[in-house]
């Protein structure tokens, strides 16, 4: 086999880069593309590699950040994103390519004088393959695993009349729902998303934290980077907005609730319930194989929100597991 060898990104080979993640990776997601990753460039100090095969041919990509903890370097999957960790090329997803590129990896850490390693790997149901080849690497490399809980519905498996699936008490709420005259509406103007992120932002208030993205980040989403990957929608009662939603569209894969949230006065009128049922709806109505509820944990895994997985696992979901691993070098 060719020789391996680990280049850093350096920005000139953002349009390689995209299409390889989009187009001949086995685990890559917009998430992990530099036309995604570059709208808040300037927080981070960027630290991905590309590893090569000869002289240009793509084996794997690492989007990536470097922190300083302390006097501690940490090379980190990039914190712009939900999933980062190594993407493989589909051509070279095999038990020699995946050995090479640890190898080269772990050289190109130590060599960079990295003291820790956190690496995020894409989720199942968002990946085209199974990521248990790249598991079994990092495990037998000494990585500690840090497992998140989440939440999904995969819809081969969901009875036709949605509301059969929910638990007792999440069908008798989205009943009660119906009793208010609430509607359910795509948002399209940048008011109706700057009222939706004010609700938003009330909701993650109260949990002493804010929205990772700012409200010019998700305006530019929506009409600029990523403007046929993200939609809005929002529940109305009267014209009032009640509750809303930020959805990313992996493909015709995955349809995730990236933000979901609701105006705290008006829980009364079951606007989450009605809220979900109808996003349920859409995504199954266009197609989608999954709808995803994102994860209800805290610190790397170890702290679960019950009340709040319980909630989504009353709609009829499965688990899956969001794996980050950690080694010190």
């Amino acid at each position: 086999m060719t020789e391996l060898r680990v280049v850093p990104y350096d920005g000139r080979s953002k349009e390689k880069w995209d299409d390889f993640v989009l187009n001949h990776s086995v685990n890559g997601t917009f998430l992990q593309t530099k036309n995604f990753l570059d709208y808040h460039g300037d927080r981070f100090v960027d630290a991905s590699v590309i590893i090569y095969k000869g002289s240009s041919t793509m084996v794997a990509v690492i989007p990536a950040c470097m922190l300083m903890e302390g006097s501690r370097k940490v090379f980190h999957s990039h914190l712009g994103s939900t999933f980062g960790g190594i993407v493989m090329a589909e051509e070279f997803y095999d038990i020699e390519h995946m050995d090479a590129v640890m190898n080269v990896f772990e050289e190109h850490l130590k060599r960079e004088q990295y003291d820790e390693v956190w690496l995020k790997c894409t989720s199942d149901i968002f990946a085209g393959q199974s990521g248990n080849l790249l598991y079994y690497f990092l495990f037998q490399r000494g990585y500690v695993s840090y497992d998140e809980i989440s939440f999904y519905i995969d819809f081969s498996q969901y009875k036709e009349d949605i509301a059969s699936n929910f638990a007792s008490g999440r069908r008798r709420d989205y009943r009660y729902s119906l009793k208010y005259g609430l509607e359910f509406r795509k948002l399209e103007t940048s008011a109706q998303i700057e009222k939706f992120y004010s609700i938003l932002c009330d909701n993650l208030r109260k949990f002493d934290t804010s929205p990772v993205h700012s409200l010019e980040e998700i305006i530019d989403f929506k009409e600029n980077r990523i403007k046929d990957k993200v939609e809005f929608y929002g529940v109305f009662q009267e014209d009032s907005m009640i509750s809303g939603s930020m959805v990313f569209l992996f493909g015709d894969a995955v349809f995730h609730t990236q933000y979901l949230a609701a105006d705290q006065s008006c829980l009364k009128l079951f606007p989450m319930n009605f809220m979900d049922y109808n996003l349920i709806k859409t995504a199954r109505t266009r197609g989608f194989r999954y709808f995803s509820f994102g994860t209800s944990t805290y610190e790397h895994g170890k702290v679960l929100n019950k009340p709040l997985a319980m909630f989504k696992e009353g709609f009829g979901t499965q688990c899956g597991l969001n794996k980050t691993y950690v080694r010190k070098m």
